[in-house]
Order: C-alpha cells, then sequence, then structure tokens
C-alpha cells in the first residue's frame, strides 16, 4: 500500500518537474526571440539612417603651420685689436769708470823710457828719462800720466781716446797688431819759469808679450813757446 503511494507520488513529483522545466523553456526561448528581434529592430533602422543620411567624408585636415623664415644670423664677431708693441726704452747708463782697467786698445801698464826731444826750450824738447804708464778709466778713455826727468822735470797729463787693436803686418809667422791713440791735456814744467800749458798728445800702443806693451807717443806741448818731443817706451801689464 506504501509503496504504491510512494510510486504515485513520485510520478506526480516527475511530470510536475518536467511540466515545471518545459515551461521554463518555453519562456527562455521567447526571450531570446525577443533579443533577437530587437537587435534585427535596430540594426535596420541603422543601415535606414546611413543611408537616408549619407555621412560626408572625413577630410583630414592638416595643421595649419605658421611659415618660418630662416635668417641665417652672422656670429658676432669680438672686434680683435693687434697688441701694440711698447717699446722698452733701455737707459743709456753713463760711462762705466774703473781706474786701472783694461780699454779696448789693451791693458793699463806702468814702464819706463826715453824721450827724444825735437823743438823748444823744455825738459819735453830735450833727450831726457821717462817714466810712462796707461790708466784705462772706461773702455775707450784712459789718462796717461808721463814724467820726464833731465835738467828739470816736465809732467804730461793727457786724456786719450783709445781705439781697438788692429792687424798692421802678418807675415804669416809673425802678426804684429797696434791700437792708436789721441787726446789732449795738461803739461807742466819745473823750470824756473815754471808753467803750466796745453798738451796734445797720440801715440799707439803694441802689445810685444802677454805682459808687455810698447808704447810710442808724440807729445806737443805748448808753454812760453812750442816743445815737440817723441817719447818710445815698455810698460808692465796690470
Amino acid at each position: 500500500m506504501i509503496n504504491r503511494l510512494l510510486t504515485q507520488t513520485l510520478s506526480v513529483l516527475g511530470i510536475t518537474s518536467t511540466i515545471v522545466a518545459s515551461s521554463m523553456l518555453q519562456a527562455n526561448a521567447q526571450e531570446v526571440q525577443k533579443v533577437s528581434n530587437v537587435n534585427s529592430s535596430t540594426k535596420a533602422a541603422d543601415l535606414l539612417v546611413q543611408t537616408t543620411y549619407p555621412q560626408a567624408p572625413t577630410q583630414q585636415q592638416t595643421p595649419y603651420q605658421t611659415p618660418t623664415q630662416t635668417q641665417q644670423q652672422t656670429p658676432y664677431q669680438t672686434p680683435t685689436q693687434t697688441p701694440t708693441e711698447i717699446q722698452q726704452q733701455t737707459p743709456t747708463q753713463a760711462p762705466f769708470v774703473s781706474p786701472g782697467r783694461a780699454t779696448r786698445g789693451g791693458s793699463s801698464y806702468i814702464g819706463v823710457g826715453g824721450n827724444l826731444g825735437i823743438a823748444g826750450e823744455t825738459t819735453l824738447s830735450e833727450g831726457s828719462f821717462a817714466v810712462i804708464s796707461k790708466i784705462g778709466l772706461t773702455n775707450s778713455l784712459s789718462v796717461r800720466p808721463a814724467a820726464l826727468i833731465g835738467d828739470n822735470a816736465t809732467f804730461l797729463v793727457p786724456i786719450t781716446l783709445d781705439f781697438p787693436i788692429e792687424t798692421i803686418t802678418n807675415t804669416g809667422q809673425t802678426q804684429i797688431s797696434a791700437s792708436p791713440y789721441v787726446g789732449a791735456g795738461v803739461s807742466v814744467s819745473t823750470a824756473d819759469d815754471s808753467n803750466v800749458g796745453f798738451l796734445i798728445s797720440g801715440g799707439l800702443d803694441v802689445p810685444v808679450a802677454e805682459q808687455l806693451t810698447a808704447n810710442a807717443a808724440l807729445n806737443v806741448s805748448f808753454l812760453d813757446d812750442t816743445n815737440v818731443g817723441l817719447l818710445l817706451g815698455v810698460g808692465y801689464n796690470f
């Protein structure tokens, strides 16, 4: 009895489930059909609008570009100034005086010799013993004191301009050089009527050895009268 009831109940439940499932499937099918119809209507409307109102072709507009003018600029050049050379002026120095120095005519010296008188009335115009010397002052100037000793004494003090040594004879084996000089000064006579006069002197210095210099000088003194003498000597260089 119970089994029968269960069987009937299950049968009723199965039929009911089938009916419900069928109803749900039918409802879903109708819903899908509605959605499909709506989509079709929308597409048809869009197609109708496109056919009735065709869209104007889209023109791609090129953005307006402001024309740029290429202006070639010349780079600014800094003006160049040619530097002016400032010439440095070397101050002219006074000749350096150093008594006893060598000049361009040779070394300073002191020596002895003899005087040969030529004209006049003083010791300068007579034969006499002589002490000679040369004392360099600058490169080109020297003082040449000399003492002539005879019956009386006469002192000669000329300042001379010395010239460079020049070769006057060259035989291949022997070479003779000489340095001329010329100058002026004073002469002092110690005779009874001793007086001071103007003196002109000129001569040659001839180097004869490393430490020796030969000298020949013509002296003209203006005292009471004109006195002329030729002085020859040898000096020791220092």
